[in-house]
Parts: structure tokens; C-alpha cells; sequence
């Protein structure tokens, strides 16, 4: 096998796969990207099992067709660094040899042949949605995803299909907090469909939609979705499990509701939760007749409050909240007011915003 290619073409098509590139692995191929060249066509594929993209590459020319598999940290730290456009060479089914200019380098490679092979999908579903739209209930949810849960379901978001209500719902938790985001879709079947991909899937899968704006066909399997995303193939395995019933979660009877600025309530945050804890983060929200009151103490290093105006006439309050996680539910809102809406000390809070009905994120309390 031996191409020749542009140094901006190969560049960018690894930095598409760095963040699916497992680093530390125990199986060293999946740190390896397997490029399949014809003179038809010139495929990419990168993988670690669980998340997939598959690629068409330009190449300047092709002198001899052929497959080769490569480490992609190490190809592309060289790409990023030579000057001119490169000629690969996959010689004695162990080596690659890249020439730039005056620059050499050769480079250890695997047996193309034991790259994992791309799964077919079969018994799909399909739904029709916009980029755009996908791209936004991810950013809303992904936040609220478990990291390394033992609970393996709440890893993951959520996607719920309601083909009887054409709705579509997507929702991440980790069991302190809850987000979820709705939307009506046409759908084209009356079946219940719920699914989890993972979060580095949904991270992957974010980063992909931010560079398009497009009508996408999301394909739903028993384990995999898979959608076409500009020029490339993306692909995910899907979480086996049950995900909790994230409906009975969402308070439906909290009676005390608070307007805040936005933007005033993430500053006064801010600069409150600069004083919190290092590992809780936690400050207070004190509230009383027209004015509410942010506290965050460490012994070790001191405390600070602020206090804002608001409209309230109701019994007083104080609660305990993760400062991080408010900010995070505030920074993907855009509309100008929030409204807080609050039962008692210990009770989960509902946080929305004026413009879109459908996001709800539910904060639960903490006891400081």
C-alpha cells in the first residue's frame, strides 16, 4: 500500500477520532485507526468498541492500493508537526514509512486484518430529527450523566420515544440531579422506544453535530444507533439496563415559586461559591420576603454571602445546593429569567426557564 496525501486532509480527519481513540487500553489496537484504501474510495474507520465513525479520506494519489493500521496519537502528533503534504508506505506488515519533505519516519504498525469489523445493523427503527435540535437536548442532558456509576444505566442519556404522543424526551442523571428535555417529533410508528447511549458516546456524538446543520436519520437497533452525519458514518453501542423512572422524579406539587435573573443569580453564585468547599461546593440559599441570600463557608479558608432582590412573600426558607451543578443548569439555559420552584428544606427543586417549557432540571437539596 502506498498513497500520497494532503497534510491538512490527514490532519483533520484524525483530530475527528482522537476523542473515540482509546489512549489507555488493554488491547493496543483500539489506540489504532484502520484506513482501507482502493482506488474507488478511501476509508477511515476508528473504534473502541462502544463508539464508532467511519470516514471517506481525499487522497492526492493512490500508487498502490492496500489497508494499514496505525497508531492515531502518534500519526497525528507527526502530521501536526511536518510542513508539507506526505507519501505513506506500509512495507514488511509492520512498518509504516512517511516521508514530508525532508522528514522520515517509520512507525510501527498492526495486521489491518484484526481491526475490528464494522456491525451491521439490522431491525431498525428510524426517526427523522435536525441537527440542530439533537445537538441541543445532548448539551442539555450530558451534564447530568454518571461518570463511572455503579448504577451502569445512569452512565448514560436516556432517549425515550413516544410514537402514540410524537414525542421524543431525553434525559441524564446521576442521582443528585435530573435533566431532562422534550420535543415534538414526527414519528412514524406508535411503539415505546427507550434507549441509553453512553455518555462518551453522547460527548462524541456532540462534537460531531457542532460542525453541521442538517436533517439527520437517527437508526435505532437493539444495540446500536447509528447516523449519517455529513460524510461520515457514526455508530454507538447502546447500554443495557433500565433506566429509572425519571417521570416520578420531577416534582409536579412544589407551591413556591421564584423569578430570578439569570445572569445576577449565576454571578451572585459565582463569586459566593469562590468561599464553598473544595469537595462539595456547597452554599445556602436563604430565602425571605423579598430578598434572597447566597452563603458558602470553609473553616479552613473562610465564608462570603450576597443577597439579590426577588418576589416573595411566602414562609422562609433555607437550602443546600452543589454551586457547580446550579451553574451548569443556568449556563445552558438562554432565556432571560428562571424560575426556582421549591416545596420545603429537603424536597427536590425544579429549575426552568421562560423560553423553553420542555427543559426541567431537578436539584436535589443538600444537608449543610
Amino acid at each position: 500500500m502506498k498513497i500520497k496525501i494532503s497534510k491538512n486532509e490527514l490532519l483533520k480527519s484524525l483530530s475527528d477520532i482522537q476523542g473515540i481513540i482509546e489512549k489507555k487500553t488493554t488491547m493496543p489496537i483500539l489506540s489504532h485507526f484502520l484506513m482501507d484504501v482502493k482506488h474507488v474510495g478511501c476509508t477511515l474507520y476508528a473504534t473502541d468498541l462502544g463508539t464508532g465513525i467511519k470516514k471517506p479520506v481525499q487522497m492526492l494519489e493512490i500508487i498502490e492500493e492496500g489497508a494499514f493500521c496505525v497508531s492515531a496519537t502518534r500519526l497525528y502528533d507527526i502530521v501536526r508537526e511536518v510542513q508539507e503534504d506526505l507519501t505513506i508506505e506500509y512495507v514488511d506488515q509492520e512498518w509504516i514509512k512517511i516521508m514530508s519533505g525532508r522528514a522520515n519516519y517509520r512507525i510501527a504498525a498492526l495486521n489491518p486484518d484484526d481491526y475490528p469489523l464494522w456491525p451491521t445493523i439490522e431491525d431498525e427503527k428510524s426517526i427523522k430529527i435536525s441537527s440542530p435540535a439533537l445537538l441541543s437536548m445532548i448539551e442539555k442532558t450530558i451534564n447530568c450523566t454518571g461518570e463511572n456509576d455503579p448504577r451502569y444505566a445512569l452512565n448514560g442519556v436516556l432517549l425515550h420515544l413516544q410514537g402514540d404522543l410524537k414525542r421524543i424526551t431525553m434525559v441524564g442523571t446521576d442521582g443528585h440531579r435530573l435533566s431532562s428535555v422534550s420535543k415534538e417529533i414526527d414519528l412514524d410508528f406508535a411503539d415505546e422506544i427507550k434507549i441509553i447511549i453512553p455518555r462518551k458516546a453522547a460527548i462524541e456524538l456532540k462534537k460531531q453535530l457542532m460542525e453541521i446543520d442538517q436533517e439527520l436519520i437517527l437508526n435505532i437497533s437493539k444495540n446500536h444507533i447509528k447516523l449519517n452525519l455529513g460524510d461520515r458514518e457514526f455508530l454507538a453501542k447502546l447500554i443495557e439496563g433500565t433506566y429509572p423512572n425519571y417521570d416520578q422524579v420531577i416534582p409536579k406539587n412544589n407551591d413556591k415559586l421564584i423569578y430570578l435573573d439569570r445572569e445576577n443569580f449565576m454571578g451572585i453564585i459565582r463569586r459566593v461559591g469562590v468561599m464553598s468547599k473544595e469537595k462539595s461546593h456547597a452554599v445556602r440559599i436563604d430565602i425571605q420576603d423579598g430578598l434572597l441570600n447566597i452563603f458558602a463557608n470553609d473553616p479552613e479558608i473562610g465564608e462570603a454571602n450576597d443577597v439579590m432582590d426577588i418576589e416573595y412573600s411566602g414562609e422562609p426558607l433555607s437550602l443546600g445546593f452543589n454551586a457547580k451543578y446550579i451553574l451548569e443548569a443556568l449556563s445552558i439555559m438562554t432565556g432571560k429569567n428562571v424560575a426556582f420552584e421549591l416545596k420545603d428544606t429537603l424536597s427536590p427543586t425544579l429549575l426552568t426557564e421562560e423560553v423553553d417549557k420542555d427543559y426541567k432540571c431537578v436539584l436535589m437539596p443538600m444537608r449543610i
